[in-house]
């Protein structure tokens, strides 16, 4: 997903991540909201065992990755020039629901791409929905996200 509330980006080359993740049952729907299982879905990205062949893909896995609290992944795929040298995510935030507004170029075929998208999520028993435009490219073959755009 983007950057997220409270990441500070910054060149760093030694990403640590502060938090493991949540288990999340591969059965189990998959928080980006696309209609199949955690494991089949977002969960095969997180393991390692394929890539996301898209840059909405890539946001959607991010997003799953900050809701089963998988900072590794998040690091994983971001930028190494605006990685932040550490993620630590809290632990009281309940990501609800992922919106995608708006996706440019990303595919297979593009080197970069864009995804806009809303995440709705719940604080301390506050509902607040992030909004944000992503800017995602393509590093050493895998899609990586960069930062918001402007």
């Amino acid at each position: 997903m983007g950057g997220m509330p409270k990441s500070r980006p910054g060149r760093r080359s030694a990403p640590r991540p502060r938090t493991r993740p949540v288990p999340h049952s591969p059965g189990a729907p998959c928080p980006c909201g696309l209609p199949a299982a955690y494991g089949d879905c977002c969960g095969r990205y997180h393991s390692g065992h394929a890539a996301a062949p898209t840059a909405e893909a890539l946001m959607r896995s991010r997003y799953s990755a900050y809701a089963v609290h998988d900072a590794a992944y998040v690091l994983r795929t971001w930028h190494p020039e605006t990685r932040p040298a550490e993620l630590d995510l809290d632990h009281h935030m309940r990501w609800e629901r992922l919106e995608i507004l708006a996706t440019t170029d990303g595919s297979a075929f593009h080197s970069e791409g864009t995804v806009a998208f809303r995440a709705h999520y719940g604080l301390r028993g506050e509902h607040d929905v992030m909004e944000e435009n992503s800017r995602f490219v393509r590093h050493d073959g895998a899609w990586v996200y960069v930062a918001p755009l402007p």
